[in-house]
């Protein structure tokens, strides 16, 4: 018969276990750490990728990857420092035992208060020891705290979406179940959050526990806490867990701070201006952004220097452009709203035919559109007659492209503007969606 693993060979063997860990846990975080450092820059790449095609459940996805990411890096980072010194620790104590006060023969206000403060050398190898797994089983933790609040703030939008929605006759009983269902949400989250803080209060209190326990119920099926239940109140139960714990929760935010400064070298010209005709951005010019890392911002032209009698230019799209251009034509309006991720186990052959016969109708009435949506100006001559095609860059972003002929301009700088119509108050307004600046000069 199979030992049960509550008897006292499984719990040796635990204790084992616990005193070899830090082997396993240096070679975990070496690993770890190298592994989240290489993943970084492509998961940036698709992240940046997803915001251009407008794909932002993926967007999501990859955000909140990337924050775990940086959430488990820095833990790993921190611990690895500390089983660093801890090891040092270990040698020198090899080399030199404990430490001799007396040897030293420091006057007695300071003896007194080294004797007090450092204790014994054991004793510090001790806590750099109970520091080390406490904050290599938190890694782990703090990431499920991070998908849990993603969750809970997710939720909380589709809810909010969901009753701001049109109001009609069939859908006003699913609008109430809404608003009740937010109401049970927040307070959900407001006692857990009071909960956490008070370290299980509500918990404690016979009414106040049986109150809370619906609620408590409530958020953690929503936040998946069974995967992490059983190290959240190992931690509770622990008064150095608890401390780590909570400091680690402004560490993260003073990094996020941290991060968010940046550095201007100019009191004129700052790094997140918009291009005009007295500055540049690389994003604005094909030939200078760099292949799988960065994006065209807005719209984009070959090079600064173009040497070609025909400019070539390239407009990004977004959904909020297709609105405006269905706004400013109205024959462009359908029933059916095809846009983001659409599944079709079972679809009808005739109404999918149709339905393509009808955008392949209304595509070319579309791109004609763009040329009164679109205005685009060198200098001060505005350019009549401008064709579009919808088509993808070598970046993989989605967008529109044209070929202006340049040969009438003289050679040297100028300015290229983009101009758009959108409604504002019922009416149509034309307002600056780009300017670049180039240099044109002809190639004998």
């Amino acid at each position: 018969m199979q030992e049960p693993k509550s008897s006292k060979s499984f719990k040796e063997w635990l204790d084992h276990l616990q005193q070899e860990s830090w082997q396993l846990e240096l070679v975990i975080s070496g690993f770890s750490i190298f592994g989240l450092i290489s993943v970084f820059e492509p998961l940036s790449y698709q992240f940046s990728l997803a915001q251009n095609l407008g794909n932002t459940i993926k967007a999501n996805l990859i955000m909140i990857t990337l924050a775990s990411c940086s959430i488990l890096s820095l833990n790993l980072i921190i611990h690895v420092i500390l089983r660093g010194l801890w090891i040092g620790a270990l040698g020198l104590r090899y080399v030199s035992g404990d430490i001799d006060f007396d040897t030293l023969n420091y006057y007695s206000k300071f003896d007194k208060f080294l004797r007090k403060r450092i204790g014994s050398f054991d004793k510090f190898i001790e806590k750099l020891e109970n520091y080390c797994s406490i904050i290599f089983a938190t890694s782990f933790l703090m990431i499920f705290y991070f998908l849990a609040f993603f969750i809970c703030t997710l939720l909380f939008a589709l809810l909010i979406k969901f009753i701001t929605t049109s109001f009609d006759a069939e859908t006003i009983a699913l609008k109430i179940l809404g608003i009740v269902l937010i109401v049970i949400f927040l307070i959900s989250i407001l006692l857990t959050l009071i909960d956490f803080a008070t370290l299980g209060y509500l918990k404690k209190k016979k009414w106040l526990a049986i109150i809370y326990y619906p609620f408590y119920r409530f958020i953690s099926l929503i936040t998946l806490s069974f995967l992490y239940r059983s190290l959240v109140y190992n931690f509770l139960d622990n008064k150095l867990g608890r401390r780590i714990s909570f400091i680690l929760f402004p560490l993260y935010i003073s990094v996020a701070v941290f991060s968010a400064v940046k550095f201007e070298s100019s009191n004129y010209f700052f790094n997140e201006n918009a291009s005009s005709f007295s500055q540049t951005k690389p994003s604005h010019y094909e030939n200078l952004i760099e292949e799988n890392k960065a994006f065209v911002d807005l719209a984009s032209i070959p090079s600064k220097i173009i040497t070609t009698p025909y400019l070539p230019i390239f407009i990004e799209f977004d959904d909020d452009i297709e609105d405006n251009i269905v706004s400013f034509n109205k024959d462009l309006e359908i029933e059916e709203e095809t846009r983001g991720l659409n599944i079709n186990f079972i679809s009808d052959t005739d109404k999918n035919k149709s339905f393509d016969s009808l955008i392949k109708n209304l595509q070319p009435i579309y791109l004609k559109t763009l040329e009164s949506f679109f205005t685009i100006t060198i200098d001060t001559s505005e350019y009549k007659d401008v064709e579009y095609t919808f088509t993808k860059n070598r970046f993989k972003q989605t967008g529109f492209e044209t070929v202006m002929k340049i040969t009438p301009l003289k050679e040297g700088k100028h300015l290229l503007s983009i101009d758009k119509h959108i409604n504002r108050k019922d009416s149509l307004i034309k307002v600056s969606h780009v300017k670049i600046p180039f240099w044109y000069y002809k190639n004998d």
